[in-house]
């Protein structure tokens, strides 16, 4: 009596453990994608900005807001105000930023601020390499981050 117990319990468990195992399909492989995205960046290569210049700015996106229709609200610090966004990556490698906004403090300089606020709305394709996050845009303007959480 107790191996038949035992047995219709086992095959009950092994049956709620089938049905909540995540099925892989297209929308599950794009959320695969955001959480690799879905982190805090370091900015650590722009323009002609010298690293030791952007760890100084304590320049960073955060992707790690909300996530409402695969779209991904984020923040970025260059060394003076918030600006706040809305991503969204693609499978294909492109992304799209848009509701681009921030606070209106003055700094004594904002010169990385004004530049990244410049070239970053019109970034449009990304690349994960390791811990690297690249954006780049269609005239071959790059931004280069690494992830916070491994350095």
């Amino acid at each position: 009596m107790k191996n038949i117990l035992l047995s219709i319990l086992t095959f009950l468990f092994l049956g709620m453990v089938w049905n909540c195992t995540p099925t892989k399909g297209k929308d599950s492989q794009n959320i695969t994608e955001i959480h690799k995205i879905q982190r805090e960046w370091m900015l650590v290569s722009f323009g002609d900005f010298s690293k030791p210049e952007l760890i100084k700015n304590k320049a960073k996106i955060s992707l790690t807001g909300k996530i409402e229709n695969e779209k991904i609200k984020g923040t970025a610090f260059m060394g003076c105000n918030t600006m706040f966004f809305t991503s969204e990556f693609k499978k294909d490698g492109s992304v799209k930023f848009s509701d681009i906004g921030g606070t209106l403090m003055a700094c004594q300089d904002m010169e990385l601020e004004l530049y990244f606020s410049e070239k970053f709305k019109n970034m449009t394709k990304y690349s994960i390499e390791g811990h690297f996050l690249t954006l780049t845009d269609d005239n071959g303007n790059s931004m280069r981050f690494i992830a916070s959480d491994w350095d």
